[in-house]
């Protein structure tokens, strides 16, 4: 049996390249294709190679792995979508928990709350910048030890919001 193999190229910039030398030890799952993807980034920005190539590896054999992200007593599972705090469970809306878990997989980041609600919802919306403020202030008061000074999403005066990138952060599989 024969398969045709359709190839794309994508040119990455250097600004493109740094981005996911610092986001994919943080946020890509702990496999041999993200290590390769890695050190194939390396030797691009290293001038050891001017090309790489990647290949889809057999889907029928690879296990997607999801991260569960740590920070703090904050406990963030996308496989079960369950927080936990503590130990103990929060009961998240949904769109609560993908707001919660798009800022804490990337965290440190600062996002507007359009680019927090392009990144959420799926459907067009016109925007409202009260409805994020309320999902937020909602997420405070079940996620933060004290809601009045968060410790894990943090509000940027005149920008939006950011998850803390000052919490011991940690993702494992």
């Amino acid at each position: 049996m024969c398969h045709e193999k359709n190839i794309g190229f994508i040119s990455l910039d250097s600004a493109l390249i740094q981005w996911l030398q610092e986001k994919l030890p943080i946020s890509a799952p702990d496999t041999a294709g993200t290590k390769e993807l890695i050190e194939g980034l390396e030797t691009l920005i290293n001038g050891r190679s001017d090309l790489l190539m990647v290949e889809l590896a057999d889907t029928e054999n690879v296990m997607p792995v999801t991260p569960t992200i740590r920070c703090g007593t904050l406990s963030i599972d996308p496989k079960s979508r369950k927080v936990l705090r503590d130990g103990a469970e929060i009961l998240l809306t949904p769109k609560e928990f993908d707001i919660l878990y798009f800022l804490a997989r990337n965290r440190g980041e600062v996002f507007t709350k359009e680019q927090i609600y392009q990144a959420v919802w799926e459907s067009e919306y016109l925007l409202d910048d009260s409805n994020i403020m309320a999902f937020i202030r909602k997420l405070r008061k079940k996620i933060e030890p004290n809601p009045d000074a968060p410790e894990y999403i943090l509000t940027i005066w005149g920008i939006g919001y950011k998850f803390s990138d000052k919490q011991q952060h940690i993702i494992d599989c």
